[in-house]
């Protein structure tokens, strides 16, 4: 009960980020959490070892690589440039950004977006003179909501397909939750214009093209670029062809980040530029949430005979809340073989994903996503949004989400 009471503490904390009159970053306060557990030897150090998934963090570290290449090279400003010149209007702004994100989420990982769409939208914001809180939050409910509609869309979607009795993931994610997620994106853009009305009806700067700093690095970029988005249509099409198969995102990162390890000469300070911070934020979250895992207060819910697992509003309930105590993906990993224990059906499979999905957009500790675009822009610019501002638009904006899919999952 140690490892519970001390998540409560590391909570409470990034809720309020401070300790007296020092401010602390989310990365510390879950490094303090993964540390406190270890010393009270709530975890041992084999298990905690054990606890952290590498293939997240090379993942991540990865993606990382690829965003700071493209950050350095110049072309990410480029890039933003060239997408987003038509937009004259923070509205249409704003609507861009929710199309484009959620789009490029649902085929290259809510994560990467992240990472490659923080300082895109930070550069709006400089450029635009536009609030960056709102371009902040527009960006974490995007992806998160994009995300849903496909088996690659985050980590959890990929468990779900994998794992679940889903006979073809992509048909059955598309045809269940493609049009609820098009109605929830405009949700978003409905909640966040009601949330910073000020901002809204200004016109937006135009956004100076800026020449590329290093030719040869954003060549590398593109072609790291080319090769996810090469790779990842590959992996939509052999999950037709062979379903068994699965060419892990893992791999297609590392592949896409060798042409710039490789051939450049700054490859080391690249290396040492990306966020480490956010790496060390999942590793201390992967041990912390494994001690807690070990307390079998959450096997002991999921066992419970008094509640009815596979029945839609109790799958969003457990997955939207529980997601927050214990993230999503051990929660979906747990979640799942009771489901499939129960004989539950794929509408229960995928009410799953969804759930455990949206549970992100309610707070900033909801999803991964979350925590790298706010350590990501507080690297880069200084600017944060704290736990509080984000609940306040994310909780009624996650009710309005859960709604839509639920009347979609059991009615339609």
């Amino acid at each position: 009960m140690i490892a519970l009471i001390i998540l409560m503490v590391v909570i409470i904390l990034i809720i309020f980020r401070r300790i007296g009159s020092l401010r602390l970053k989310i990365w510390q306060i879950m490094g303090m959490g993964a540390l406190a557990v270890l010393l009270l030897r709530q975890i041992s150090l084999p298990d905690a070892m054990n606890s952290i998934d590498l293939d997240v963090i090379i993942y991540l570290f990865c993606v990382f690589v690829i965003g700071q290449a493209l950050d350095e090279s110049g072309l990410l400003t480029r890039l933003s440039e060239k997408i987003f010149r038509k937009a004259v209007r923070v509205d249409v702004l704003i609507l861009s950004i929710i199309i484009i994100m959620a789009i490029s989420s649902a085929f290259l990982m809510n994560d990467t977006v992240a990472v490659i769409g923080t300082p895109v939208v930070l550069i709006l914001s400089r450029t635009s003179r536009i609030s960056p809180k709102l371009m902040l939050m527009t960006l974490a409910f995007s992806i998160t909501i994009g995300s849903v509609v496909s088996p690659i869309g985050n980590p959890q979607n990929l468990l779900v397909a994998l794992e679940g009795t889903l006979e073809n993931p992509f048909l059955e994610f598309v045809s269940h939750l493609f049009f609820p997620t098009l109605i929830n994106l405009m949700m978003v853009f409905i909640v966040v214009r009601i949330a910073f009305r000020k901002e809204f009806g200004k016109k937006v700067m135009d956004i100076k093209p800026e020449p590329i700093r290093d030719e040869k690095l954003a060549l590398l970029t593109k072609v790291s670029l080319f090769l996810i988005l090469i790779m990842i249509i590959l992996k939509i099409c052999l999950a037709f062809i062979f379903p068994g198969f699965d060419l892990r995102l893992t791999y297609i990162a590392l592949i896409s980040m060798l042409p710039i390890v490789l051939f450049h000469g700054r490859r080391f300070q690249i290396i040492r530029s990306i966020d480490w911070s956010t790496l060390l934020f999942f590793i201390s979250m992967f041990i912390l949430m494994k001690s807690v895992w070990n307390t079998g207060v959450f096997n002991d819910i999921f066992g419970s005979d008094s509640v009815e697992m596979d029945s839609i509003p109790i799958i969003f309930a457990i997955s939207i809340f529980g997601s927050q105590v214990i993230s999503n993906v051990p929660l979906v990993a747990l979640y799942l073989p009771v489901l499939s224990e129960a004989g539950a059906s794929n509408i229960s499979m995928i009410a799953l994903a969804a759930g455990s999905t949206i549970a992100g957009n309610l707070t900033l500790i909801g999803a991964a996503s979350n925590v790298i675009i706010v350590q990501n822009a507080e690297k880069r610019t200084g600017d944060t949004i704290t736990f509080l501002e984000f609940f306040k638009i994310g909780a009624p904006l996650t009710l309005l989400n859960f709604l839509v899919y639920w009347v979609f999952l059991i009615f339609l």
